[in-house]
């Protein structure tokens, strides 16, 4: 049984261990600091969202979002990271997830849900693809 709720202050340590999972994973290595600054802002809940999956108890899966105005349409949802422990893969996880995350933002008026993911992460795209329409655009970012 999969169970999605908030984050509580005890689940620092597993959050952590998730999203640094989940920043190894991107090949990026975030300073202690940064941790505390978004563990602080998710707890707040106000710009930024954070929902976790348990299992027996344990905290197996955390996802990132927020709410952003669009030029073209109501406001949107940007589910911006997503992470399951390796033991919690194939068990709908991912997937309790996401649909949370949507339930989130029709409460929020949100007209949609948008999310991208590395192209060589073939596992996250089977189900992408089972819940969601891939669109064809391609991705750009420029340091600052």
């Amino acid at each position: 049984m999969i169970a999605i709720g908030p984050l509580h202050p005890a689940d620092r340590a597993a959050w952590q261990q998730l999203f640094e999972g989940y920043n190894t994973f991107y090949e990026r290595t975030l300073p202690p600091e940064t941790y505390d600054e978004k563990w602080k802002a998710f707890l707040a809940d106000d710009t930024i969202h954070a929902l976790c999956a348990r299992a027996g108890g344990e905290v197996v899966g955390i996802v990132h979002f927020l709410k952003h105005p669009s030029t073209t349409s109501q406001d949107v949802c940007y589910l911006q990271d997503l992470f399951t422990a390796p033991e919690a893969r194939g068990r709908g996880v991912g997937r309790a997830l996401i649909e949370a995350v949507a339930d989130w933002a029709r409460q929020q008026d949100c007209c949609r849900v948008y999310w991208h993911t590395n192209e060589q992460n073939e596992t996250a795209q089977r189900l992408y693809d089972r819940i969601a329409e891939r669109k064809p655009f391609v991705f750009y970012r420029q340091e600052l």
